[in-house]
């Protein structure tokens, strides 16, 4: 019978010591590419298949990071959840996902993996709120768009600019009568400095801000007919911020059947600026966030946190990206 081939094999036919196969294997410290590929080759050649109990136990770590956003059906957290999977991959993580659909057990069961090392680290932007579990003081989680606890390093896009952009791109396309959406105040979020800057922005401009609540989580339908709600009640809009691109897209509907039609009747500005949203509504103007970088940015500052090292939120900046609707 042939033995298989142990770490010492590949460390002899690779031209490296043992400690240097074993860097390469545990992702560990600075290596060429040229010693990386060698190594590998050796490991090809060889069939080598390394024990991963015991690299988990040597690391102290099981290379998995739980992902708990709350649907891959929208564009930006689909994109997202993408970016993030691809930038662990490239640490040597293994993503495990978790869509919450709203589900706050659903969330509360991740957390309790981490809690009993069964993966490293959480990153999360659900919309689930009161989970006690967040506030245990330095659990190696990092937050996108999302308030969990002060404990718990948050990576955003710079709403607030976002929305002074948004606002300020309608009050020049001449807008007098400008509504925003936006999550209902019971959900914590960055989210509502986009609200922020556009009552700011308003005011500024001496007109009256008016914010509709509209939850993410709920069907297209009812968004739509609380996105019509204001057509009665506001007549008068010619301008629209939305706090997202999907419900950019469902002004644009409602506004047909009430005899608007954008942009000669109704401006809209949408947030997000995921990139099939961009090939599908190449029309929308939006505001656009920069997805790849805030997945890389969380990634690289959650395991900074896995080493030990303490870490602060970052805010990571936006572009108005022009399109016909405003």
């Amino acid at each position: 019978m042939v033995k298989p081939a142990k770490l010492d094999d590949v460390a002899k036919l690779a031209g490296v010591s043992k400690n240097t196969a074993s860097r390469v294997l545990n992702h560990r410290g600075y290596l060429s590419q040229k010693t990386i590929d060698k190594v590998h080759a050796a490991m090809a050649e060889l069939n080598y298949r390394p024990n991963v109990i015991a690299r988990q136990l040597y690391r102290q770590q099981t290379g998995l990071v739980g992902l708990v956003f709350p649907t891959v059906n929208n564009p930006f957290f689909a994109e997202l959840e993408a970016a993030l999977e691809k930038a662990l991959y490239n640490h040597g993580f293994r993503a495990v996902m978790g869509n919450s659909e709203n589900n706050a057990k659903k969330e509360e069961q991740y957390l309790q993996l981490l809690l009993d090392h069964q993966i490293d680290g959480l990153i999360v932007g659900s919309h689930n709120t009161n989970i006690q579990g967040y506030h245990s003081t330095n659990l190696p989680i990092i937050s996108i768009e999302r308030i969990v606890s002060n404990q718990i390093p948050v990576v955003a896009s710079d709403n607030y600019q976002g929305g002074l952009l948004a606002t300020q791109r309608l009050l020049d396309a001449g807008c007098q009568h400008i509504i925003h959406t936006n999550y209902p105040q019971t959900f914590t979020s960055p989210n509502y400095d986009r609200q922020a800057a556009y009552e700011d922005q308003m005011r500024k401009h001496g007109l009256t801000p008016i914010t509709y609540s509209i939850p993410f989580d709920e069907p297209e339908s009812t968004k739509l007919q609380k996105i019509r709600q204001i057509f009665i009640d506001h007549p008068e809009i010619d301008g629209l911020f939305a706090d997202n691109d999907t419900n950019a897209r469902l002004t644009i509907t409602a506004a047909a059947t009430f005899g608007k039609h954008c942009p000669a009747d109704l401006k809209v500005i949408g947030y997000d600026g995921a990139t099939i949203t961009r090939l599908l509504f190449p029309e929308l103007t939006t505001i656009q966030q920069p997805i790849s970088e805030m997945a890389t940015t969380a990634v690289n500052l959650l395991i900074q946190r896995l080493n030990g090292h303490s870490v602060s939120s970052a805010t990571l900046p936006v572009k108005l990206i022009s399109g016909t609707t405003a």
